[in-house]
């Protein structure tokens, strides 16, 4: 599944290497490309893996940036 998220607390291309990083930790995410111009991620994940509550704790859990819909 793909799917774009906003991300709140993104300002710079570190803020963003930060999501990208904590997203592509979550076992079964296949890839996360943040872009800082819209303040978004979009991430590639396995459904029989990992759900969108994982991968929103994983990046609150940076204590910088929340993920929205």
């Amino acid at each position: 599944m793909k799917k774009t998220f906003s991300v709140s607390g993104m300002k710079c291309s570190h803020c963003a290497a930060n999501v990208e990083n904590a997203l592509k930790a979550v076992k079964g995410v296949a890839s996360a490309e943040a872009q800082l111009e819209d303040k978004t991620v979009t991430v590639e994940f396995d459904e029989q893996q990992t759900n969108e509550a994982d991968l929103k704790a994983a990046v609150d859990a940076t204590g910088r940036y929340e993920l929205t819909d």
